[in-house]
């Protein structure tokens, strides 16, 4: 290696496309921008420690309506050039022109980050209130995909709901919405969190039924807080299990028994799906690093005696 030049990892890294369509399953950890100083420190505190699991890769998700676009871009960035771990960048259309989103996509390239996971978004302020698209940029998450494919040589995600985004009149409308994405450049997907494996893997063979192979990457997120997720489960519509919200309301006073029962259903949901077939799992962290460590630990377990 010269002296005063940077140092590199030979051969190039591969996307997350290829890794998701390697034989391994991936793991993955998405967090989410900080909007305090601790909670800053909370952010990476949990990176810290999660990245001596060696993920797969990791992302930052994307403020509605791109309220924290400037420290989703910051974090992304940071995350690629101050640690080893491979950064998956979020998109989102929400209130954004054309020219802007290509300005994003641009500040992404120079970090040299390829990875980039597309959505259409929820609207500011209200999740669930009216979308009305920006005047000068895009309606459709289709048409963020051509948009990033087009800008240079990326690897594209989409998200993908295994009961259907809310949004969709049916199951079988958001399918086909779904598969015009992956046709329109899509590399690979991420669904919403869920807790029924049954609900992936039906919408794995509708896609494939659509002569669809693009891989679809469970999202699956420990629960750590009970008012918290049944929140998250509202504004996403996710099925909240009944006997699972019994199970949790009795101990919501106790965090180390209410994370012991998250640890417990997301390494059953986790060790099924990837029985099923999944190609890997995508831990929703919340910047919180024990509840994953443990079901890390406990797949690790798990495949060692299989």
């Amino acid at each position: 290696m010269a002296l005063g030049l940077p140092s590199v990892l030979p051969g190039r890294r591969p996307s997350i496309g290829e890794l998701v369509r390697a034989p391994e399953p991936t793991f993955s950890f998405e967090f989410f921008p900080p909007k305090t100083p601790e909670g800053e420190r909370n952010l990476w505190q949990a990176i810290r420690e999660l990245e001596s699991l060696r993920p797969s890769f990791v992302s930052i998700t994307y403020g509605a309506g791109g309220s924290t676009r400037a420290t989703t871009v910051a974090v992304t960035e940071r995350i690629a050039t101050e640690t080893t771990l491979l950064p998956m960048a979020h998109l989102t259309a929400v209130n954004h022109s054309v020219a802007e989103l290509r300005n994003v996509i641009g500040q992404y390239a120079a970090a040299g980050i390829r990875d980039v996971l597309v959505l259409r978004g929820d609207p500011p302020g209200d999740p669930q209130g009216e979308w009305i698209p920006h005047p000068e940029g895009f309606e459709y998450a289709e048409q963020l995909v051509r948009l990033v494919r087009a800008s240079g040589d990326f690897c594209v995600g989409v998200a993908a709901f295994p009961e259907k985004h809310p949004r969709s009149p049916d199951f079988e409308s958001d399918v086909r919405h779904f598969v015009a994405k992956c046709r329109a450049g899509a590399d690979f997907a991420i669904t919403q969190f869920f807790f029924h494996w049954e609900d992936w893997a039906r919408l794995r063979d509708a896609v494939a039924a659509h002569g669809c192979d693009v891989p679809i990457v469970p999202g699956v997120m420990p629960v750590t807080n009970v008012s918290q997720i049944e929140r998250m489960a509202v504004l996403s519509g996710a099925a909240f299990p009944a006997d699972l919200a019994e199970r949790l309301r009795a101990v919501a006073d106790d965090p180390v028994a209410v994370r012991a029962i998250g640890v417990e259903v997301a390494t059953e949901l986790s060790a099924r799906l990837l029985a099923e077939g999944a190609p890997g799992i995508h831990f929703i962290t919340l910047n919180r690093s024990t509840a994953t460590r443990e079901v890390w630990r406990n797949l690790q377990q798990v495949s060692a005696l299989v």
